[in-house]
């Protein structure tokens, strides 16, 4: 449930729950106090990227503050990263009522506030600036929270309610939390300057000083991280300079790692056996982006949730809305099964999920007794479309025609070669993302990688299907999707078959009957409609071969011996995963803070099925 904020005469916001104000009435506080506090901005001149960790977003105040210091300093980093964690995020009205008369925070306000959404317990990658600030929202415990970082912090904005009113914010155990974090040479500030605070500090390795507060705050906090003793813990990534990188395969997972590695400074080129870009399962005429859900809200449900948000920030900075991609929402109908909300959850609509209403169900053809979710979060997308925008970024180069058939690590780097053995390119890094290719491409992992085949069929609306056909796609046994445009025109698109270690490229009559069976399970009456299409072959066949692990999780990261870095195995959810895929990979890359908890980035490691038996060949 989100917090509520009740506001004083005088205009500070103070918290029921705590017995505490959020800020006083000034509105400096964080550049004085934190920003200043931290050597900011000076201490981030012409760094690749800054990584700023803080123990309580309350109102939001530090990170639009540092958000608008990067904005305004012509040798801000590359990339400005912030790891917040807060255990009772507040209603959007009341971050916008914060910065309300501040003319240079307000409108950062107004772009937090559109991704301000579905804030369940654990991490929410939130993206502004074209993804070259990122806000890491951690929702939970403080304690919990930092034990599922991995990173390392430049900087620590030390905040929270005072620790007479939440002393769990500032007890022992948490401040040798925030140490973990922090890489020597780390600046902390804080508002807070009692005693037990600095004295726990000062044995973990913090260098304390008092400094001169604002008002009504006598001082304030700062400290260095110059711990006496070395450091034994292990590094949470090699944090690789940007240079130059080769990523072979140029579908969704190939163009979404290139442009997050672009993003980050590098040269990427894209190979690719195909003369063109989004071949392959990329090719897919349209797809549906929509959450899973599950009454213990298991590992796929949360890695969907956020691989959702993720994929649609992308959609609205690079595509067109309504004509590449459309946030339509969707209905589930959970044929033979029951509606699957997990019990706990919040107030209604908090996570985008909610029981189908009686117009929904009926817009459907559907009895309302029938199982039925709303998620009003879902969309349709084009992938071609979005791995074209992202093979336009700049420092992304595309190469077709070039068939990679095999790689080695060189002096320094990677080389690629062709089937013929010419050699095609080489880098300082390479990713291999080309399906169930990836095992070939590396041999000595043995990886267990199946490929999938699957069908959709699709056909052309015509003048009836509007109102035949739902206002918005369907899914639960089989999908939906009523009508994408292409052009001049519109299509219906229905599937998708699924059958293992498939290879035949061309449509089947039997996959387009088991399509419509499926669909007449979905929608009977859709169904109907569509039948007199199927009867006389008046439809259409997209065919494609996906690939998938044994456990139906993505395999990111870099592989065991020196090995390459993989991003592959996507599945039938590539359009949900493949922009947290990504950023995950380039965040274990450059030792940024994860987009998503330690515990589900290790469950798509992959290195976990690797077999790897001595040196890299």
């Amino acid at each position: 449930m989100a917090e509520a904020v009740q506001w004083l005469p005088d205009g500070t916001p103070y918290s029921p729950r705590f017995g505490d104000i959020y800020r006083s009435c000034s509105g400096a506080q964080a550049q004085h106090v934190y920003l200043r506090g931290c050597g900011l901005p000076l201490a981030w001149a012409h760094q690749a990227q800054w990584r700023v960790l803080e123990t309580g977003f309350g109102l939001g105040l530090n990170f639009l503050s540092t958000w608008q210091a990067w904005r305004t300093d012509p040798a801000r980093p590359r990339l400005l990263h912030m790891a917040s964690v807060e255990a009772w995020p507040v209603q959007a009205q009341d971050l916008l009522r914060s910065v309300a008369d501040d003319p240079e925070l307000n409108p950062l306000a107004q772009q937090l506030v559109a991704q301000w959404r579905g804030l369940l317990p654990g991490f929410h990658r939130l993206s502004f600036e074209q993804g070259q600030v990122l806000l890491t929202l951690c929702v939970g415990p403080v304690q919990a929270m930092l034990r599922e970082l991995a990173f390392e912090a430049d900087a620590v904005y030390l905040d929270g309610f005072s620790p007479a009113c939440n002393p769990d914010m500032w007890s022992p155990d948490t401040l040798k939390a925030v140490a973990r974090c922090c890489q020597k040479g780390a600046h902390l500030a804080s508002y807070t300057v009692a005693t037990a605070v600095r004295q726990s500090l000062q044995q973990l390795g913090f260098v304390v000083e008092k400094h001169p507060g604002l008002p009504p705050k006598r001082d304030c906090l700062r400290a260095r991280f110059d711990p006496h003793w070395p450091l034994t813990r292990r590094r949470t990534a090699a944090t690789a300079q940007a240079g130059n990188a080769i990523v072979v395969g140029a579908g969704i997972a190939g163009a979404a790692v290139a442009a997050s590695l672009a993003r980050r400074g590098w040269q990427v080129q894209v190979l690719d056996a195909a003369t063109s870009p989004a071949q392959g399962a990329s090719s897919l005429p349209a797809g549906l982006l929509a959450p899973q859900v599950s009454p213990d809200d298991n590992l796929l449900s949360r890695l969907s949730r956020r691989g959702l948000r993720m994929t649609q920030q992308e959609a609205q900075q690079r595509l067109r809305a309504g004509l590449d991609w459309a946030a339509t929402g969707a209905l589930e109908h959970r044929v033979d099964k029951g509606l699957g909300l997990p019990v706990d959850w919040p107030e209604a609509g908090l996570h985008g999920s909610t029981v189908a209403d009686a117009a929904q169900h009926a817009a459907c053809g559907l009895a309302p007794e029938h199982p039925a979710l709303w998620h009003a979060q879902a969309a349709w997308i084009q992938p071609a479309k979005l791995v074209q925008a992202w093979l336009q970024q700049a420092g992304v180069h595309w190469r077709g025609g070039m068939a990679v058939q095999r790689v080695q690590r060189s002096d320094g780097g990677w080389q690629v070669w062709g089937a013929q053995g010419e050699p095609l390119a080489q880098a300082d890094l390479l990713v291999i993302a080309a399906a169930h290719a990836s095992a070939r491409l590396w041999p000595p992992a043995q990886l267990p990688l199946q490929a999938v085949r699957g069908q959709v069929s699709w056909g052309w609306c015509e003048g009836d299907d509007a109102a035949a056909l739902p206002p918005f796609p369907v899914h639960g046994h089989g999908s939906l999707l009523p009508a994408v445009p292409d052009g001049p025109r519109q299509r219906w698109l229905l599937g998708a078959s699924f059958e293992r270690d498939g290879s035949d490229t061309e449509g089947l009559a039997r996959d387009h009957a088991q399509n419509w069976q499926r669909l007449a399970r979905l929608l009977p009456a859709a169904a109907q409609h569509l039948q007199a299409r199927f009867d006389r072959q008046a439809v259409h066949a997209w065919v494609g071969q996906r690939c998938a692990a044994p456990d139906r999780l993505p395999l990111v990261g870099p592989m065991p011996g020196n090995g390459p870095w993989l991003c592959t195995a996507f599945g039938s959810r590539g359009l949900s995963w493949v922009v947290l895929a990504a950023e995950l990979l380039a965040a274990r890359l450059h030792g940024e803070p994860l987009p998503v908890e330690r515990r589900l980035a290790q469950a798509l490691d992959a290195a976990r099925f690797s077999r790897y038996p001595g040196p890299a060949p």
